[in-house]
C-alpha cells in the first residue's frame, strides 16, 4: 500500500511506515498535478503539512484514498468533516509540535525584552564604528521573570507554552472558552515534579493584566485580536502570534506599534503566506520567523512516527 508525504515526513516516520509493509512516497507533487498523481500511482495515503491542500473536489475525484494525514494541530488545509462524511479518516498529530511552537515563542520573547532581533541586525553594521552608541541603544531591556504572560488559547500549545512561562518564573494568566482551569505539571531533571492550577479568566482580563501575550487558538472567522483588544492592553504590551495567520490583524497591530501601544511583537505566521506583507518585513519592532513553530527534528520525529502508528492501527 502507498503514503504519499507530499510536505515530506522524518526518516523515522518513513522507517515505521516501511516495517509495516507500506511503501513511502516523498515526491513533492504540485498541487494542480496531485488528482492526477495520486490516481495513477494508486495512493491510499496522503500526507501533508501546511504547503498542500485537501480540499471537496480532490476527495471526490479521489476514490482510492483511505486515509488522509497532517503532520502537526490545524487542519484548515483540509475538508475534514467532507472526508470523513466519504468514509475517509482523517488523522493529525495534536501534541507532537506543542513543545517546539512554546520554545519558538519564548526565543522572541526572549529576543525582543532584550532587542536581540535588532541587536543581531545592527552589529555586522555598525559594530566596530558605533558600539557605544548601540550599547546606549539597546540598554533597557526588560526580564521576564516576574511579569504576567497572557496566554489566548489554552490547549495542548497554550499550556506548553504556560509550562515554559512558569520555568521561567512569570505569572500565567490565561483565556480560554472551552476550558474552565487545568492542572500543569512541570518535569525536572532529576524526576522532581510541581504541579500549578490555573484557572481561565476573561478574555478583556487577560488583555488588561499581561505584560506579554502569546496567541494559540485555531483560524476563525474573525480576529482575535483587532483594534478594540489592542485598545484594552497595557501600553508598552509585547505580543506574540505562533498560532495562524489572520487570528491577529496585522494592521492594527502596525498602528499600535506606531502609537506605542505595543512595544514590540514577534510573527511567525502572517495573513499572506507565503509572501507576508512588506511593511511587516521591514518594521524593527517586529521579530519574525518563516512559519517554523514545529520546524525541530524532535517535533519532526514526534510527528512521523505517530502518523506511522496511526496509519498502521487504522489499516493494519
Amino acid at each position: 500500500m502507498k503514503v504519499l508525504a507530499n510536505d515530506g515526513i522524518s526518516q523515522s516516520g518513513i522507517d515505521a511506515l516501511t516495517k509495516g509493509g507500506y511503501e513511502v512516497i516523498t515526491t513533492t507533487v504540485a498541487q494542480e498535478q496531485l488528482i492526477n498523481y495520486i490516481n495513477e500511482k494508486d495512493i491510499a495515503v496522503l500526507l501533508v503539512r501546511s504547503a498542500t491542500t485537501v480540499r471537496q473536489d480532490l476527495i471526490d475525484a479521489c476514490p482510492g484514498l483511505k486515509i488522509i494525514g497532517r503532520g502537526g494541530v490545524g487542519m484548515d488545509n483540509i475538508d475534514v468533516e467532507y472526508a470523513r462524511e466519504k468514509g475517509l479518516s482523517v488523522i493529525n498529530t495534536p501534541a507532537a509540535s506543542s513543545h517546539s511552537v512554546a520554545e519558538l515563542v519564548f526565543g522572541h520573547l526572549y529576543g525582543l525584552s532584550r532587542f536581540l532581533h535588532n541587536s543581531n541586525r545592527d552589529m555586522p553594521l555598525e559594530g566596530d564604528n558605533n558600539f557605544k552608541g548601540l550599547k546606549k541603544a539597546y540598554a533597557k531591556g526588560t526580564e521576564l521573570k516576574g511579569k504576567t504572560l497572557g496566554v489566548l488559547g489554552f490547549g495542548r500549545i497554550g499550556q506548553a507554552t504556560a509550562k515554559v512561562a512558569l520555568g521561567a518564573g512569570m505569572k500565567v494568566i490565561a483565556f480560554d472558552p472551552f476550558l474552565e482551569k487545568t492542572d500543569l505539571e512541570l518535569e525536572f531533571f532529576d524526576g522532581q515534579k510541581v504541579s500549578f492550577e490555573i484557572k481561565t479568566i476573561s478574555k478583556e482580563e487577560v488583555l488588561k493584566q499581561s505584560d506579554f501575550i502569546t496567541l494559540h487558538v485555531p483560524a476563525q472567522k474573525d480576529y482575535v485580536i483587532d483594534e478594540a483588544e489592542f485598545n484594552m492592553m497595557k501600553d508598552g504590551v509585547i505580543i506574540a502570534n505562533a498560532a495562524r495567520g489572520g487570528v491577529l490583524n496585522e494592521v492594527a497591530l502596525v498602528k499600535a506599534i506606531e502609537s506605542g501601544k505595543v512595544a514590540r511583537a514577534a510573527l511567525d505566521v502572517f495573513e499572506k503566506e507565503p509572501k507576508p506583507e512588506m511593511q511587516l518585513l521591514m518594521n524593527p519592532a517586529l521579530s519574525l520567523t518563516p512559519h517554523t513553530g514545529a520546524a525541530t527534528n524532535e517535533a519532526q520525529d514526534r510527528i512521523g512516527t505517530e502518523l506511522a502508528s496511526q496509519i498502521i492501527s487504522i489499516l493494519g
